[in-house]
């Protein structure tokens, strides 16, 4: 007994011993972690953030770091990549009105009610052109009904069809002094309303005001309120007449000021804008635009070759049905793609923005999320890239639904299909055929299944897609809040590189309404505006040796990437401007700023595109551009651009000796500010570039 009991003292201890040594082991762990959060100096304690989610390039040892060494060219280098666009320095934000303009009445007896289909840029144009006919027919607006969150079951009843969206009181705040808004119609019009006795106009894309002027004022004069059903994004034409130039400055200050998203959508945006420059560094935003609408408008089904091909010609015979695309249903798509009409592939992307001078540990945030074609389409692009990021990869579940609010838990229950009268009569029969073996009932119809990557079950299955289930319907909500945040992120990245800028009905989509807002924002920000023929020109050139760059090759992309940044702006003008104002939204809502020493703005006029000339000169309320440059700063980025920075190609491509002979084509070799070089100049500088990079 008492040698049973001395074992029973010594396991005790032991499980004491062991008890303590794991507290120990915790308070240690803890206490490391602790002090790895700080960093002592000889004065304080410095806390800092030693966890991050992106990789870096180590730093050089041993460099030249002298003006003329590495620390010079890496300093032009990064002037190149991330540095502003010179010439649009004069141009700046000018919306508020500038002639005659009068308050809107506190009282009408006149009221609008808008509701409004689509996605997010179709959304965003719609309520813009919404305030501008309010304003042009001196009426009330409703606050617009947003169809994508009142059609969604089961998403959160604090936030609504507007407000599910935006600040719904800084809306209206914003635009006390230019139309009067509510949040409803007044009771005597509720009712009318629910038993759809006001009138209603189902209002097409790119109306006149004429329109609204001859068609619809005078009923809404008759019922004191009318309503407009807006699908197909936007329902006043883009251009308007010269004496209606005020109100293309209004579209600019609700796109620009009055829509706000709601507070619990700009914080999370913010969050992952800190995340995105914890390290010190500047990102690219690129939004691929790669949907299955736009790819079967334009006829891109070939560019795939696996079961989205069916996808999108399915999609592409929905479309022709119903008039929405004319052609045929089979396209060449190599002949599109080559011709500019097709998106460009994440891997060209990468490509050119490699041969840019982009490294592989560049900081990209790809947004829209979901990449038609799934992640295999972005493997290519991973590869080049390693900080590849996206909206879920910066944030938690938590954070996400936070912005949902307070849901209904839906069961993911799919509506059974009803049967034909077909299987009906079958049925019957069998029930009255008297006794006989019978077979077993047929397998019940395979519910619509989707995921990210983007396979649909139904396809090999049916001819007709299935109804959308409810949970999709609430998805359809929340992507309205993914492409929210997006947007934000977008517009305020140190460079934007669109993929594609056409939506499924052939007008500006998300990414020109990005573009458009840098540019009213900050008109020198980095916005690429590719020439997608010219791209596709570029790539065939080395479609057969894709591994083996020359310096040729890549001087010529150089070329064409420096001149989109301005000349790009001509080109969106003629196209997307006449289509979508908020894609191109100056000079109406731009002004010339004028130089420090007083000079006239027309200097500064002289170095912008056409199509930004006749912008005026910025009030005196503004002030002088604050930027002052001594002539050696000037003298120096002006060499900037002229260098091409041939020496830093071995930093992001392997070179191959005889590359140099192959069949290359150069653009001419422009300056990075868009200024045309002689040949001679040109030549010069092509062969010093080449001796230099020889040398290095």
């Amino acid at each position: 007994m008492k040698g049973d009991g001395g074992k029973m003292v010594i396991k005790s201890k032991l499980k004491w011993v062991g008890l303590v040594g794991l507290v120990l082991s915790a308070l240690s762990l803890f206490t490391h972690f602790l002090l790895a959060r700080y960093s002592y100096t000889d004065d304080n304690l410095t806390e800092y953030q030693a966890i991050t989610i992106f990789s870096w390039r180590p730093i050089f040892q041993n460099a030249d770091l002298s003006p003329n060494g590495l620390l010079g060219l890496l300093s032009k280098l990064h002037r190149r990549l991330w540095g502003p666009v010179r010439r649009l320095e004069s141009l700046q934000p000018h919306a508020k009105p500038r002639q005659h303009y009068t308050v809107p009445v506190s009282e009408s007896d006149r009221f609008i009610f808008v509701r409004i289909r689509g996605g997010f840029h179709e959304i965003r144009s719609s309520i813009c052109d919404a305030v501008v006919i309010a304003r042009l027919l001196n009426a009330t607006l409703v606050i617009p009904e947003i169809q994508s969150t009142t059609s969604s079951k089961g998403i959160s009843a604090q936030f609504k069809s507007f407000p599910y969206l935006y600040n719904e009181d800084h809306f209206m705040e914003t635009l006390a002094n230019d139309i009067t808004v509510v949040k409803t119609l007044p009771k005597s019009l509720k009712g009318a309303r629910r038993k759809k006795e006001i009138p209603s106009f189902k209002v097409i894309n790119s109306q006149s005001p004429y329109y609204y002027l001859h068609h619809v004022l005078p009923v809404l004069k008759r019922h004191s309120v009318v309503e407009l059903v807006v699908s197909d994004g936007g329902c006043l034409q883009a251009i308007l007449p010269p004496d209606l130039e005020e109100y293309q400055r209004l579209r600019c200050r609700v796109a620009f000021h009055a829509l706000s998203f709601r507070q619990e959508v700009q914080e999370l945006a913010t969050k992952i804008l800190h995340r995105l420059r914890a390290p010190g560094r500047p990102f690219i935003a690129y939004d691929p635009g790669m949907t299955r609408d736009a790819l079967a408008y334009y006829g891109c089904a070939e560019l795939f070759q696996d079961v989205h091909t069916e996808l999108i010609q399915h999609r592409r015979l929905w479309m022709l049905k119903r008039g929405i695309v004319k052609g045929n249903l089979t396209v060449d798509s190599n002949a599109q793609r080559l011709n500019g009409s097709c998106p460009l592939m994440p891997e060209e992307i990468g490509i050119i923005l490699r041969a840019y001078g982009y490294s592989w540990d560049t900081i990209i945030y790809i947004s829209g999320g979901e990449v038609f074609g799934g992640q295999k389409k972005l493997i290519p692009f991973h590869a080049m890239f390693e900080n590849v990021v996206d909206r879920t990869s910066l944030t938690t579940p938590w954070e996400l639904n936070k912005i949902y609010g307070r849901e209904a838990n839906l069961v993911d229950k799919y509506p059974k299909t009803p049967p034909s009268a077909e299987q009906e009569t079958k049925k019957d029969t069998w029930k009255t055929s008297g006794q006989r073996p019978r077979p077993l009932p047929p397998p019940p119809a395979r519910p619509k299944s989707y995921n990210i990557e983007g396979w649909w079950g139904w396809v090999a299955e049916s001819d007709n897609e299935p109804e959308s289930t409810v949970i999709e319907l609430r998805t359809n909500a929340h992507k309205l809040l993914w492409e929210a945040i997006d947007y934000m992120v977008c517009v305020e990245a140190d460079v934007f590189v669109p993929g594609f800028d056409r939506d499924g009905k052939g007008r500006p989509s998300f990414a020109s309404l990005v573009m458009g807002h840098r540019l009213y924002q900050s008109a020198t920000a980095k916005s690429f505006m590719l020439d997608r023929k010219e791209i596709a020109k570029h790539m065939e050139e080395i479609s057969d040796h894709l591994y083996e760059f020359n310096q040729t090759w890549i001087k010529s992309v150089r070329n064409h990437l420096r001149k989109s940044l301005v000349d790009g702006l001509t080109e969106e003008s003629k196209i997307s401007k006449s289509l979508s104002f908020l894609s191109f939204p100056v000079p109406e809502c731009a002004c010339l700023r004028s130089k420090p020493n007083g000079a006239s703005s027309r200097t500064s006029a002289s170095q912008l595109p056409a199509a930004l000339k006749v912008a005026p000169s910025c009030p005196a309320w503004m002030g002088k551009d604050v930027i002052s440059r001594t002539a050696a700063d000037k003298e120096n980025e002006d060499d900037l651009d002229e260098d091409d920075d041939s020496g830093t190609f071995s930093l992001f491509f392997r070179q191959s000796g005889g590359s140099s002979n192959r069949n290359a084509v150069s653009n001419g070799g422009g300056r990075g500010d868009g200024e045309m070089m002689s040949s001679k100049e040109e030549t010069q500088m092509e062969d010093q570039e080449e001796m230099e990079g020889g040398d290095r």
